[in-house]
């Protein structure tokens, strides 16, 4: 089944690419979801448009991208947890609680699919993670979990 992609979907493409999935992967996951249209012959001005729209954002993003990726790079946020004896918490660190430390201290909204956690947080401590905020542009942010 052919595609054109309407968002960003990870291992698989950018907004306005015309991909070829599988005909369930298309049907149940990504045109219900919004991920994705049909593609047709009349829908190449679809994409012209999206990618219109995204080059449009991206010369404008990449700006603000590097603005705010010095500002998550100068600072470490603090991620308070529940932890028992020995530092060993309860549960994991999981990337909402990330992004809501990163938008409390820094001011800035950081979307949690864009954080890359590699390994679950399950102890106390200092930790690094990496939030990519534009397509060229990614910051690697020091985290320090601390007991509540």
């Amino acid at each position: 089944m052919k595609l054109i992609l309407t968002a960003a979907v990870d291992k698989l493409g950018i907004a306005g690419e015309v991909v070829e999935v599988k005909d369930g992967y298309g049907r149940n996951y990504l045109i219900p979801r919004g991920f994705g249209i049909r593609w047709t012959r009349g829908g190449e001005k679809t994409i012209e448009s999206i990618t219109k729209s995204r080059d449009a954002r991206a010369v404008r993003d990449a700006e603000h991208a590097t603005e705010v990726k010095a500002k998550l790079e100068d600072s470490t946020f603090n991620v308070k947890v529940r932890a028992g004896e020995g530092g060993r918490l309860f549960g994991a660190v999981t990337v909402t609680d990330l992004a809501d430390a990163i938008a409390e201290v820094s001011g800035e909204s950081i979307d949690k699919r864009t954080i890359a956690l590699g390994n679950p947080i399950k102890a106390l401590g200092p930790h690094q993670v990496t939030v990519r905020l534009h397509d060229e542009v990614s910051a690697n942010v020091a985290l320090n979990v601390v007991s509540a």
